[in-house]
């Protein structure tokens, strides 16, 4: 995700080769994190404070039991990083009025208006009533942009299209927001400079008039420091109540997530990690440090599998797997439940020493090939009733448009998976997640 930098901080170990945190090493090490927080363009000043804690911890601390010294020194770039950020999730301030109104703001062409669609979608799938409110009436396609969006997900939006005063829209649809009883209005404005006077008193008196309980400023993460420094100018201006990151999938810059609330002091609240309306996500400081450092991202990946297993398909899949009693139909279920979580080449980046293969662009056409093999089988061969012989492998191969030699890896592959799971400790899958997340030597 971050590229360079991932890299770079990786390629700490060769500094240690004694067994102490020397000073010597020590400044080596932190001159080259430095450098890479500097080339993926952190905040020159953000860089300084994060080095100068890192070297302060550093200095003097005693390896702790079970680690090495590059692990330890690593260990404090990781509780820098995640003090920086935040520490924890910032959670918005929606409970205390009815509707709560959330005012976006932010550059032209920062994704805001994709971003409120994305908000809205965020907060139907928690149940609330939601209405978006097409404020932005600088940029002609906005209205239509937002009109698609807002369609697409199946929630109400309010336009005044002959209306040319943004305030009066904005407060027409706070207004059928209070009578319809909605839980949560998301005003999408217009794209705007802080150095538009005019632009930026409309926003200040759109926030007077509104009184949102939150004022979000959306920025793309491809501008780097760019969009930290507006940010903070639209902070001084206006009063924001904290921020959301566009384009983070994309971007193989960090920059503005590890700066942008040491500058603000407002919170990073959500980020954007993919186009489809679904990849919103709240920012949680934990996580990016773990995509930063290379370490995958099993808090989010725990939240996708909660959010998209039933209770009932986990406890039962846990039991097949306990008894390591899997059947290709399982595999089959297995496999339909991951693509509910979203794209295979996602999912495998958040899972630690995934993220930095080369193989796992392929590995979305590997599942699809994989299903089009089991579902070519009999039940009784997906049950594992009758023996796979060359000859229903053959035919296998001919109905799923596979060679059998794809289908011998298949069945091989297979027996490894059971003689795995008969070797996996008790536990089941809270075992597994355990082994995932619990080699994480960060937290």
């Amino acid at each position: 995700m971050f590229g360079a930098l991932t890299d770079k901080l990786q390629n700490l170990f060769s500094f240690f080769s004694s067994g102490d945190l020397s000073e010597k090493n020590i400044e080596k090490a932190a001159a080259e994190v430095k450098l890479a927080l500097l080339s993926a363009d952190v905040n020159y000043e953000v860089a300084n404070l994060l080095i100068k804690r890192v070297k302060e911890k550093a200095l003097g601390s005693k390896v702790l039991k079970g680690l090495k010294p590059d692990q330890q020194f690593v260990k404090i770039i990781y509780d820098e990083l995640v003090s920086l950020m935040g520490s924890e999730e910032a959670h918005l301030a929606l409970e205390k009025t009815q509707p709560a109104t959330i005012l976006l703001c932010g550059l032209q062409g920062s994704g805001k208006t994709t971003t409120a669609a994305k908000l809205a979608y965020f907060f139907k799938k928690q149940g609330k009533k939601v209405l978006l409110a097409a404020c932005d009436l600088q940029r002609p396609a906005a209205i239509d942009q937002l009109e698609k969006l807002a369609l697409s997900i199946e929630v109400p939006i309010f336009t005044q299209r002959e209306e040319k005063s943004t305030l009066k829209v904005a407060k027409m649809a706070q207004l059928k927001a209070e009578e319809e009883d909605f839980d949560v209005l998301i005003v999408d404005t217009a794209g705007r400079l802080h150095i538009d006077t005019d632009l930026m008193e409309e926003l200040k008196s759109l926030k007077n008039k509104l009184d949102p309980q939150e004022t979000l400023f959306v920025a793309s993460a491809a501008l780097g420091q760019d969009a930290v420094k507006t940010a903070q100018e639209f902070h001084q201006k206006i009063g924001m109540s904290g921020s959301i990151l566009t384009m983070l999938d994309g971007s193989a810059r960090a920059g503005a997530a590890i700066s942008i609330y040491e500058i603000t002091k407002q919170p990073l609240k959500f980020e954007g990690v993919g186009e489809r309306v679904e990849d919103l996500q709240v920012f949680n400081p934990q996580s990016m440090a773990d995509r930063i450092l290379g370490m995958g991202d099993i808090i989010n990946l725990a939240k996708k599998t909660e959010e998209h297993i039933e209770v009932e398909e986990k406890e039962a899949l846990e039991k097949k797997l306990k008894r390591a009693s899997i059947t290709y139909e399982d595999y089959l279920k297995q496999m339909s439940m991951i693509k509910r979580m979203g794209p295979l080449t996602s999912l495998m980046k958040m899972m630690p020493g995934f993220s930095g293969m080369p193989e796992i662009d392929g590995s979305e056409k590997e599942l699809k090939k994989v299903e089009a093999m089991i579902l070519s089988m009999t039940i009784k061969e997906r049950l594992e009733k009758v023996d796979l012989s060359y000859s229903r492998r053959k035919r296998v191969a001919l109905g799923s448009g596979t060679k059998i030699d794809d289908v011998n890896r298949l069945v091989k592959n297979f027996k490894k998976i059971k003689q795995f799971l008969k070797s996996m400790p008790k536990g089941g899958l809270n075992n597994m997640q355990q082994f995932l997340g619990g080699n994480n030597i960060w937290r």
